[in-house]
């Protein structure tokens, strides 16, 4: 969602900004801004588009003073135009901000009704001009924000400057993350540690309902109208370095290539490389006690848990439910007591997660969160923590944290189904060395990737593309067809292969490009009926299988992309390697933005 920073420091503010601001490119935004206040000026910069077009603006007008904000948007109240983008200013305030103020409505009227003059659509403005009228009226910027703070709701993040005040900003944050960076001298704030990690590595996280007064000497943080509260300061484990795409066109690109070292690094915190044994995570310690898990996700992650699903109750024998984040609170589910939930997000804060999260705890439900980022709001709430150690993930696709979250939930699963003696130990080794052999297995997938570029090209060109499997590809079907609708924009669906003759086979006719995933597993027998139905009626088939699936099927396909023996549990991770890499080409061919597609944004923050 939006990128936020602030600067107090004694350099030009300006180029820190665009340089964090460039660091939160990955969280997809379509505009840009930033302010800056020297002595009693305050002074703006916005533009339409990509960080490219603001830099143009400020080339031509430049921005001086060592106080400053900046922003990328990602349209939620008002079209992505000039008069949209952030900064707002109200007088002598100024406000970049993240997320939705609900009652906007309701303070604009108020504030319209009192002469105030709005010159944009957006929610944001409101607080700039809520501040100003508080300030104007003779309250110190600190008092204005205990003021203003209780009649703001909504899910927010948002950091102020103020003309007159160059040693100052104010931030605030519920729900929406904020991170704040204490320099020598200096201080920062954040969407996120990604952002800060070139300017310093000490990082305060403000908790849910915290606001803050930044000065290059200290940072002071409250709750409410004003009292005060200690909040810990911590050393991020985000470093400058880690955000580079080498030589790689797209982060997309690189990331994918990440996967071998990603999964290892996972699979190792997740199980003991000398040892083979696993250390369940707090919420699941006792885990003959669990009655039933429920996995609460959104997007790709929801994909991970649909694939989880079948590893918890089979090799686990648990029973599990894996539940939409967005839908979860609204269709009053009932859970059993002794039950665990498992938050999963590579951000650790998606807003739909994290309040689905909450409200599991509600129904008496230990939770679990499973996150690639252990300073995230979703790892702090949660009473235990399965990382995923993928690394940052720039690219909105996520690729790399997709395949770590299914590394540690087969891990999990391993773990599970021993400590309840649901699997031998001879069956627990099975497992351990499959779930082992597969980073060697995607190096060498990912060797030669010149096998997809043909592939790719037709599917860029396509209108409509099917993506079938079953079992444990039935998850990873869904999950290319979301990959190819997030960055080539061409339509694609996803479904279980045995649900074809209920409806979606109307869709076939000549030519129809259909990805069907099948490993030669205890359903690839079944999947090949599927397979010979679509050959039926015209559809051009592209078959990712092994070597014995293309022995069986192979002269019935269009195209056939043989993939490394595995085991069947560990399929799933494997195969995600080509669905990923024929989105990535045919995103090259189509030459859309795999880094960013439009409307998306890295990390959901609304809801």
């Amino acid at each position: 969602m939006c990128g936020i920073v602030g600067v107090l420091s004694g350099e030009p503010a300006v180029p820190l900004m665009m340089d964090a601001l460039r660091r939160l490119e990955y969280r997809g935004y379509d505009s840009a801004g930033v302010a800056t206040v020297t002595g009693d000026t305050l002074s703006r910069r916005r533009a339409p588009g990509k960080l490219s077009a603001l830099q143009e603006v400020l080339e031509r007008e430049p921005l001086k003073g060592v106080s400053g904000i900046g922003h990328t948007r990602w349209a939620t109240h008002g079209p992505p135009n000039l008069e949209n983008a952030h900064p707002h200013v109200a007088g002598r305030v100024a406000v970049v901000h993240n997320g939705i103020i609900e009652n906007h409505a309701v303070l604009r009227a108020e504030l319209k009704a009192e002469g105030a003059v709005f010159e944009s659509a957006t929610d944001t403005e409101v607080v700039a001009h809520l501040l100003d009228r508080e300030i104007s009226g003779g309250a110190t910027p600190q008092e204005a924000m205990a003021r203003v703070m209780p009649r703001l709701t909504g899910a927010f993040a948002f950091v102020v400057l103020i003309a007159g005040e160059e040693d100052l900003m104010l931030a605030a944050r519920r729900a929406s993350p904020l991170a704040i960076g204490i320099g020598d001298g200096a201080a920062y704030v954040g969407s996120d540690a990604v952002a800060l990690a070139p300017l310093t590595r000490r990082i305060v996280y403000l908790q849910d309902g915290d606001w803050a007064v930044l000065r290059r000497s200290g940072v002071s943080v409250f709750i409410g109208d004003g009292t005060p509260v200690e909040r810990t300061e911590q050393v991020s484990t985000v470093s400058a370095a880690m955000v580079g795409k080498g030589n790689f066109r797209h982060f997309m690109e690189k990331e994918i290539h990440d996967q071998p070292e990603a999964i290892a690094h996972t699979l190792h915190a997740v199980i003991d490389p000398g040892t083979g044994e696993a250390t369940l995570p707090g919420p699941l310690a006792d885990a003959a006690s669990v009655a039933k898990i429920t996995i609460l996700a959104a997007g790709t992650s929801f994909y991970a848990g649909l694939t989880a699903r079948y590893w918890l109750e089979s090799i686990a024998g648990i029973a599990c439910e894996v539940e939409l984040a967005s839908e979860f609170r609204d269709r009053k589910p009932v859970l059993p007591a002794g039950g665990v939930a498992i938050a999963v997000s590579q951000s650790g804060e998606s807003l739909d997660t994290l309040m689905a999260l909450r409200h599991a705890r509600t129904l008496g439900q230990k939770v679990l969160a499973l996150v690639n980022v252990p300073e995230s709001t979703i790892a702090r709430e949660a009473d235990g923590v399965l990382l995923t150690r993928a690394g940052p993930e720039f690219g909105v696709a996520s690729t790399k944290a997709f395949t770590a979250q299914l590394t540690a939930f087969l891990g999990l699963a391993i773990a599970l189904g021993f400590a309840r003696g649901h699997i031998d130990e001879a069956e627990k080794r099975r497992l351990v060395s499959a779930l082992e052999g597969v980073p060697s297995r995607v190096a060498a997938v990912l060797k030669d990737v010149s096998r997809y570029q043909s592939i790719a090209h037709g599917l860029s060109r396509a209108r409509d593309v099917l993506y079938l499997g079953r079992g444990l590809s039935y998850p990873i079907a869904l999950e290319g067809a979301l990959k190819l609708k997030e960055i080539t924009y061409v339509h694609a669906e996803g479904y279980a292969a045995g649900e074809m003759k209920h409806g979606p086979i109307a869709l076939i006719e000549d030519n129809v490009p259909v990805v069907i995933v099948a490993p030669s597993d205890g359903w690839f027998d079944k999947t090949a009926s599927n397979m010979a139905e679509v050959r039926a009626r015209g559809g051009r088939v592209i078959l990712l299988t092994d070597a014995a699936g293309a022995r069986a099927l192979g002269e019935a396909a269009d195209e056939v992309v043989v993939l490394p023996d595995i085991a069947p549990e560990v399929a799933p991770i494997l195969y995600s390697i080509p669905v990923q890499l024929l989105a990535y080409l045919a995103a090259v061919e189509k030459g859309t933005d795999a880094d960013q597609p439009r409307n998306l944004a890295k990390s959901v923050t609304v809801e």
